[in-house]
């Protein structure tokens, strides 16, 4: 498809799948591959986080070839056009001769039935290690059934095995943008802040008042969160009751 459309730059979703064969793909066009894409500037310049997110680096290709170009989960907001745009979508059925496939297929990955796409969830409430003990993680979760949102995590509390690792955000777990991203206990680690800043509101309670987490945050609580959640849920079920 590549040889008969001759593009300018192929981009591709930054999912497992694409990091296993972009990469060889690219070697084997003798091409650019710029992978795990946050940003695209003028020019375009494409922006990747470095050090777990405490530097961007802004990358542009030098040559005249094609460029392969994959790009974050969550990095981009879905923006109303002020004009309605589409874009041609063509299938392409591909003719591959038997003797040219090098590799033998084993048997289908099958992720576990439990898996959680924070990816696509509009609403998150998240908490940290200020809920201290993993029997106060049900606090929090009262809020989250009661906003209609899902339950994710900081790191701390996934490596304790208080909530699966499935329900990270950060870093070294999910890249989210949702409409709404509660952070509670959350004191704002960059590991943590990178998967969640390009969320469209985000509220944070917190007991400190200087915690990392109110830099970003669009609403902040300084205040106990054990004082704050309760009644927080109760607002809600009354405003919905």
């Amino acid at each position: 498809m590549i040889a008969r459309e001759n593009p300018a730059y192929v981009v591709f979703p930054h999912s497992y799948q694409v990091r296993d064969y972009a990469p060889a793909l690219a070697t084997r066009l003798g091409q650019v591959l710029i992978s795990d894409v946050v940003n695209i500037g003028d020019g375009p310049a494409f922006t990747r986080q470095l050090m777990q997110g405490r530097l961007n680096g802004t990358y542009k290709p030098a040559g005249d070839g094609i460029c392969l170009v994959s790009v974050q989960a969550g990095a981009f907001r879905a923006e109303a056009s002020p004009t309605p745009m589409a874009a041609p979508i063509e299938t392409f059925a591909p003719t591959i001769d038997a003797g040219q496939i090098r590799t033998t297929p084993g048997e289908p990955f099958r992720g576990s039935a439990q898996t959680i796409d924070l990816g696509s969830a509009q609403l998150i409430v998240s908490v940290g290690r200020g809920i201290k003990e993993a029997e106060n993680v049900p606090l929090v979760q009262e809020l989250a059934a009661a906003l209609g949102a899902e339950l994710a995590a900081s790191r701390p509390i996934c490596d304790n095995g208080w909530l699966p690792m499935e329900r990270q955000v950060g870093s070294s777990g999910q890249t989210v943008a949702p409409k709404l991203y509660l952070a509670v206990g959350i004191s704002g680690a960059i590991q943590h802040l990178v998967g969640m800043k390009g969320s469209q509101c985000i509220v944070a309670i917190n007991k400190d008042p200087e915690a990392p987490i109110f830099e970003v945050a669009d609403y902040g609580i300084v205040g106990d969160l054990f004082e704050v959640v309760p009644e927080l849920t109760a607002a809600v079920k009354a405003a919905r009751a």
